[in-house]
């Protein structure tokens, strides 16, 4: 973000995304080579990310897959629980929780025989914060001393690196951030926060193009369009190494294609099942399918950039909308019980003590045809006449629950032209048309908790200028609310205060929610010991090749 946030518990910004641009891609190994060994190629499902694998530039799911592979940082997230454990830190040390001092273990090195050290860190976090680098996750930097002069909100900055970041020796380094931050540490295993070779800032061109990391995995080569290819790496120091020799990532722009490919044996994972399969799923995968709850929730964004939706009573028609969407139905009909219509803008995994508070939404999330129609007129209508409901299209589950979504409001409307669906070919350029706020309508949007706890779900999304608030919302009230919750050093007491900005969310409908989503994968009798954490994304190191 390029302004105001200095977020108490700040995390990364992951926004949903189910698959990208084009199929195929031939492989060196498939799944099953090298027999239980550990030696066997896993083959995946994925998409082209949108932007070069930096780890402060990557802010949607398909590139967080791969830093998550490649890269170790001071903190990792329980792939079973979420909870926030020492990986590189040694130790981290606060007697007033502003600030810290870190040490980082001994013995780790980047792929490439390079210690990773203090420094690696500290430059891996001034590179991210710095605004001529135009970092998407700068803003995650926002709580450390003299980001405001790194990252000025305008003009050009004044300072090349954050005042609040030290070295103090070959493994140690201070930070100081411009808030009491008692949870900071827990923010350090989102992948913006993790080190940077030299080679990343000598040949900046080259580390893009083959990425050297510290993880269990190297990357051995990408195609864009066909496959990245992973392989283990046998000298990486952590305990969490890889159980098998590699990942094939396989590029699809349709995931029922990939998951013909996957019951024909050419697949060994797709952790996206369309929703056109899960009728079937259980039939042709028996137990090798897998639908468990995770941190994810979709909602329909608005282009509040354009006038048309940002006017004084357009909060009416956004309600209106929101009633006229029958969640119950179409959880049922189109995804076969694998969502739960939303009834907040959070999500159950959180539970009550991280900030979930199940009917938040009220009658807004109620399917009432007649209220809808009432809150349209009282809008002054849809803009246009039309809502085209943007989505990316090259994943067949959008198109399915985008129709549904129309159809439910053309019902409730008595308008069969209220609302059509407006697709985008790759998930890529829809991306690209939000950040250049050429959407003209609302969109489909969604997000993928970085950790447990209700801030992760408003402050990336709805505080003014945050990197993910796609839409352009901003309320003071909310960010009154957001900043006065951060400063809170009781957790109770700070919770209830997000609670009362998701309230603002309500109330002016920022955003529709719509369902949470469990996370739902399937893979083939050639692997095993395969999960999702509860980000529902693949442990892919723990997966084993029969």
């Amino acid at each position: 973000m390029r302004g105001a946030t200095h977020a108490k518990w700040a995390a990364g910004a992951v926004a949903v995304a189910l698959a990208a641009t084009a199929c195929g891609g031939g492989s060196d190994s498939g799944g099953g080579g090298g027999g239980g060994d550990g030696s066997g190629v896993v083959r995946s499902s994925w998409g082209d990310p949108q932007n070069p694998l930096e780890p402060a530039n990557t802010n949607e799911v398909q590139g967080g897959k791969v830093l998550d592979m490649i890269f170790r940082g001071l903190k990792r997230y329980d792939p079973k629980t979420g909870e926030a454990k020492d990986m590189l830190a040694e130790k981290i040390d606060t007697s007033d929780s502003q600030n810290f001092t870190i040490t980082v273990k001994d013995g780790w090195t980047f792929s490439n025989g390079e210690k990773v050290t203090a420094k690696s860190f500290v430059d891996a976090w001034n590179y991210g914060a710095s605004l001529k680098n135009n970092q998407k996750n700068a803003y995650f930097f926002g709580q450390i001393d003299g980001y405001d002069k790194v990252h000025p909100d305008s003009g050009s900055q004044s300072a090349q690196t954050l005042s609040g970041l030290k070295v103090t020796g070959e493994r140690t380094f201070t930070v100081k951030l411009n808030q009491k931050f008692s949870l900071w540490p827990d923010t350090l295993g989102y992948a913006a926060f993790a080190p940077l070779p030299k080679a990343f800032f000598d040949d900046h061109d080259a580390w893009v193009k083959k990425p050297v990391g510290n993880g269990p995995y190297t990357v051995q080569s990408y195609q864009k369009g066909s496959q990245m290819s992973l392989r283990k790496w046998d000298k990486y120091p952590g305990d969490d190494k890889a159980q098998n020799g590699g990942v094939d990532l396989k590029v699809y722009t349709d995931n029922n294609t990939a998951y013909t490919d996957l019951t024909a044996g050419n697949l060994d994972l797709v952790d996206d099942v369309p929703a056109s399969q899960l009728k079937n799923v259980k039939a042709d995968l028996g137990d090798r399918y897998i639908n468990t709850p995770a941190g994810i929730l979709q909602t329909l964004a608005f282009p509040f950039y354009d006038p048309a939706w940002n006017k004084a009573d357009s909060d009416k028609v956004r309600k209106g909308l929101s009633m006229a969407i029958n969640r119950k139905q179409i959880t049922e009909t189109i995804f076969q019980n694998t969502r739960t219509p939303a009834t907040d803008w959070t999500s159950p995994v959180l539970g009550e003590k991280g900030g979930y508070k199940p009917g938040l939404c009220g009658k807004y999330c109620d399917y009432n045809p007649t209220e809808a129609k009432k809150l349209v007129k009282e809008g002054g209508g849809i803009p246009g006449g039309q809502v085209q409901l943007g989505y990316n299209a090259d994943t067949g589950s959008h198109k399915e629950w985008v129709d549904a979504v129309c159809n439910s409001i053309n019902n409730a409307l008595d308008n069969d032209k209220a609302c059509v669906g407006s697709p985008t070919g790759t998930f890529a350029d829809f991306r690209n048309k939000i950040t250049q706020k050429k959407m003209k309508g609302p969109f489909r949007a969604g997000w993928q908790m970085d950790y447990p706890l209700i801030q992760n779900f408003l402050q990336p999304l709805y505080y003014t200028n945050a990197s993910s608030n796609d839409g352009h919302w901003s309320n003071k009230q909310f960010d009154k609310l957001i900043d006065e919750a951060n400063a809170e050093s009781d957790t109770t007491a700070a919770i209830k205060k997000f609670q009362e900005a998701e309230g603002v969310v309500r109330d002016n409908m920022a955003a529709i929610t719509l369902w949470y989503q469990n996370g739902s994968a399937g893979y083939s009798d050639k692997v095993s010991n395969v999960a999702l954490n509860p980000f529902s994304v693949p442990v892919y190191n723990e997966i084993k090749v029969n």
